[in-house]
């Protein structure tokens, strides 16, 4: 009996080692994700008196009482460190905070870093009902020589009329890298009007955070997809817009569609690129309250703007379509967006566990609270069961009607 009450006052240390070391220990290295360029270099705390914690007499209790009495063999003391943080903060009932163990913790980095194995294309369906192909720059779709519009007609011998663009892309055109490993294509080059069939080994791809080119619906328009916030993204912005300046675009269609968010001070800084000053957003956290002004100049300002979004347009991006309509930049278009409107801090534990805890909650301009709430559209449009980009195609129509004014 002493050894089963020894072991049970060092499993509930750990408990409570775990409880404490998650408060203290972090790293703010990514966000919303939303706060890696606030808190963005380690922050250790020491936490002293730990093993003196009377603050859960119950728990130390309970599990005097297992170590004591119960039949079974019980799961090790990490096991039941995470399952009393998890059940500790469900009680809070915000799904943004949460526990992470340490293998899914390893990879959050990762996805930031935008990497997968593929052949490096983005694809839609136009209004025509074809599935266009965009490659990435350097990637093996573009070193085996698709270029931007041609049209994918099947994946490994089958035909895709009726199959969604997220469906190809999920079941074909990425996989794991190995030898020997890809998809088989068959496209038909616009250039040309030549059909190619063509196996295309996968790779890693880097994916950027920016997507740009010239509509070939109206080439007076330009199309720039921000598919997340990154540290590079204000960067790419502005090279997209040159870029697209350089084309002599006169309008620009932005499309924030299943854009999730991402860093917190690139979403502000993205915005203040079509805003010429003035109040981009608001935030508010336990202890204050601040205002993101944005700064005089920017590379879109003289620009038309249509914003696309719909229900995975979340947390930055609704930051940055919500300042781009308070501040009468644009329509948004599309459907109503994901109501994100909390910021997260992420603390990497000591067993390499990370820790989202929902630190603060932003509004726009106009002080609209979107948590839970989302963006409605200015123009709402049903998505076309066959994937046709429907709402791309009426930004084109209301930018049209704008330069003829």
């Amino acid at each position: 009996m002493v050894s089963n009450r020894s072991r049970g006052a060092s499993s509930l240390r750990n408990i409570l080692l775990g409880f404490a070391v998650g408060c203290g220990f972090a790293l703010a290295f990514a966000g919303g994700f939303l706060v890696r360029d606030v808190f963005g270099s380690t922050l250790r705390v020491q936490a002293e008196g730990i093993g003196e914690s009377t603050e859960y007499p119950l728990l130390r209790e309970v599990q005097a009482l297992l170590d004591l009495h119960y039949l079974r063999e019980q799961p090790d003391a990490t096991q039941r460190q995470y399952a009393a943080i998890r059940g500790m903060l469900g009680v809070l009932g915000d799904p943004y905070t949460f526990f992470i163990d340490p293998p899914v913790a390893a990879s959050e980095s990762d996805v930031l870093a935008g990497t997968y194995g593929g052949i490096g294309v983005e694809i839609q369906r136009n209004e025509q009902g074809e599935i266009v192909l965009y490659p990435f720059e350097d990637s093996p779709a573009e070193r085996a020589g698709i270029v931007t519009g041609d049209v994918l007609l099947e994946v490994n011998g089958t035909p895709i009329e009726l199959t969604t663009p997220q469906d190809v892309i999920d079941q074909s055109l990425r996989g794991e890298v190995r030898e020997g490993n890809g998809v088989q294509l068959v496209y038909l080059q616009s250039a040309t009007g030549e059909a190619i069939d063509q196996f295309i080994l996968f790779d890693v791809i880097n994916v950027p955070s920016v997507i740009w080119r010239v509509l070939s619906e109206d080439e007076r328009i330009g199309y720039l997809h921000v598919l997340r916030f990154t540290s590079r993204t204000p960067d790419e912005v502005r090279a997209s817009i040159a870029a697209l300046e350089a084309e002599g675009v006169a309008a620009l269609a932005l499309d924030l569609r299943d854009n999730a968010g991402g860093l917190l001070a690139e979403s502000i800084a993205v915005a203040d690129e079509f805003i010429d000053d003035g109040v981009l957003a608001y935030e508010q956290s336990r202890a204050s309250e601040q205002t993101f002004d944005g700064q005089s100049g920017g590379a879109g300002l003289e620009y038309p703007l249509a914003i696309l979004v719909n229900g995975g347009t979340a947390s930055g991006a609704e930051l940055l379509a919500g300042a781009l309509r308070d501040r009468d930049r644009g329509l948004l278009i599309g459907q109503t967006t994901y109501g994100k409107g909390t910021i997260q801090q992420i603390y990497r534990l000591a067993d390499g566990s990370s820790l989202h805890v929902t630190a603060a909650e932003w509004f726009t301009p106009a002080q609209v609270p979107l948590d839970g709430e989302g963006l409605t559209p200015d123009i709402p449009m049903i998505p076309d069961e066959n994937g046709r980009d429907v709402e791309l195609g009426e930004a084109v129509r209301q930018l049209a009607l704008q330069l003829a004014r």
